[in-house]
């Protein structure tokens, strides 16, 4: 409740006026964050169902209805919009609404301009991020702070956060591993049936002795803004060079004839190669000349390193309940893994499709 406190009142400037509402399924740790917000004074509202049902958009009309002043989603929901090409500002009256929040995966530069553009040009963009780990977030807004493309606002307060190397040192303006180098108010101290400490141990402290690992790919620039790469687990090392999904996505969500995608390293001969599994939108193919320009886009705006080895289409991509693409999923079952918990996936039966696919089998 604390850290919760401290995120509402001071990074998010809620207050007994507003209302608050947050697109979350009951699972996803969004909803304590969003039932907390009681403790401030603040009026809630709940949606249960399809955000694109019976229209795409029914949450900016409760917005509208409702005078909703924080609206709080996730970067896959802004993602889709764009693709839908919904304009909520120009088919909603969101005279109310001073703050948007997006977490559960990074935000583009895009969906930064998207909201701006579309949504409303005057409200405080936050993007988020943070664990259901400890039921709060790393890095996140400020309401005083001017917002950077593509960027977190800061880190919370009260949280020791900073980057890592390989070799355990903080850096600054590099990429590297999202840490927090002392104690805070919401950590677990223990798992569950964890006598030991054993598993607890190896989920965050394996990598630097004494020192939380949260297993994300991020970078803090010189000013304190951050940029989060996506899962460090999922983080792509072709030629022994670790790069970030996110620079991949932000190319493919371009390219209209793409509804969605996933990307993942498959180990191949000692080393890593990147596969781009796409979803074509509805009455597309994934032709030659299409390959041609995602590599095109990737190499030019990304790295050659980041240029997938294949891109395949899928009929659909894995998602968690709460709307996570699940990469590491995608990276097993291609080898020939076992995936755990697939109860927390919304669609777990496609992983059967991706395990069988020939031309990961090919050169």
């Amino acid at each position: 409740m604390l850290q919760h406190q401290k995120e509402h009142l001071l990074h998010t400037d809620l207050t007994r006026e507003d209302r608050l509402i947050y697109f979350t399924t009951t699972g996803w740790m969004m909803w304590n964050w969003l039932v907390s917000s009681l403790a401030v004074g603040a009026r809630l509202l709940l949606f249960d169902g399809n955000p694109f049902h019976p229209a795409p958009g029914v949450l900016w009309k409760t917005a509208q209805e409702e005078k909703i002043s924080v609206f709080g989603t996730s970067a896959g929901y802004i993602a889709a919009l764009m693709n839908e090409g919904v304009k909520p500002g120009k088919e909603y009256d969101l005279s109310s609404v001073k703050s948007l929040l997006s977490t559960g995966s990074p935000l583009s530069e895009e969906g930064f301009e998207f909201i701006y553009r579309e949504i409303k040009e005057d409200l405080q963009l936050s993007s988020i991020s943070g664990g259901s780990d400890i039921n709060g977030c790393f890095a996140l807004g400020n309401p005083m702070g001017p917002v950077y493309s593509g960027e977190l606002q800061c880190r919370g307060l009260g949280m020791k956060v900073e980057t890592f190397d390989d070799n355990g040192k903080s850096v600054i303006n590099e990429q590297g591993e999202l840490v927090c180098t002392a104690s805070e108010p919401s950590m677990p101290i223990y798992f569950w049936n964890d006598a030991d400490g054993s598993k607890y141990h190896a989920a965050y402290f394996d990598v630097y002795p004494g020192v939380w690992r949260h297993g994300d790919y991020a970078l803090i620039n010189e000013r304190g803004g951050m940029v989060i790469y996506g899962r460090s687990d999922a983080t792509l090392n072709p030629g022994g060079v670790r790069i970030g999904t996110a620079e991949i996505y932000r190319q493919v969500e371009n390219m209209e004839e793409v509804a969605d995608s996933i990307v993942v390293g498959q180990s191949w001969k000692n080393d890593v190669r990147v596969i781009l599994f796409v979803k074509m939108a509805p009455g597309k193919e994934l032709t030659d000349e299409l390959k041609k320009r995602i590599n095109t886009a990737i190499r030019a705006n990304a790295s050659p390193r980041h240029v997938p080895a294949k891109i395949l289409a899928v009929p659909d991509i894995p998602y968690t309940l709460n709307m996570k693409k699940v990469e590491l999923s995608v990276k097993k079952v291609i080898e020939g893994k076992e995936v755990q918990n697939k109860d927390a996936l919304k669609n777990p039966e496609i992983l059967d499709f991706y395990a069988n696919i020939k031309e990961l089998k090919e050169d």
